[in-house]
């Protein structure tokens, strides 16, 4: 299937793993999985407990959200090299997007319990990805604050009552920052 050469590459040229070295990348790659998908299958569902968080090593995936009022919608279309699924991991919460499997792929599965395995033995490289995670995280919240902020200020295209319920969500001080 793949050779240890290939996932060390692709690996190394992953934002979440760049900055690893190789040894401390075997030790990550040591607890990976690798899950061959069809166009279709459905990765994991909204609301399904954590198994743990993948990267894409080929084909296209799809993040959706179940929406209260209509039908799903598409929050974001994965390529290679994309990573999903480290919030819940982190934060122990259920799902809260599902994503399926846009065309046939191959992804690489860290399993949760393993990943807390490695942190909980005090392993630099589960260390480095987890600050790697963060830094995806505080990118992807980044890019929402932006869309947020366009959504509130176009009062044109928005209702006043959702302009006024999206304020709070953009300027209001985390409690951890104050």
């Amino acid at each position: 299937m793949l050779t240890a050469e290939q996932l060390t590459a692709f690996l190394l040229q992953t934002p979440m793993f760049r900055n690893l070295s190789v040894d401390e990348l075997s030790e990550i790659a040591g607890i990976m999985r690798i899950k061959q998908v069809r166009e279709k299958d459905v990765i994991f569902e909204e609301g399904d407990a954590a198994d743990g968080w993948y990267i894409i090593y080929e084909g296209t995936m799809v993040v959706v959200k179940n929406m209260p009022a209509g039908p799903e919608h598409e929050l974001a279309h994965l390529e290679v090299g994309d990573c999903f699924g480290e919030m819940a991991l982190l934060d122990d919460s259920p799902r809260g997007a599902a994503v399926h499997a846009d065309t046939e792929g191959l992804l690489l599965q860290f399993p949760r319990q393993a990943f807390e395995d490695l942190l909980a033995r005090d392993n630099l490289a589960a260390y480095k990805t987890v600050r790697e995670m963060a830094k995806v995280l505080c990118q992807r919240q980044r890019e929402l604050t932006v869309i947020l902020a366009d959504i509130v200020d176009d009062v044109d295209r928005q209702p006043t009552i959702l302009r006024n319920s999206m304020i709070p969500l953009l300027w209001t001080q985390p409690h951890w920052e104050s």
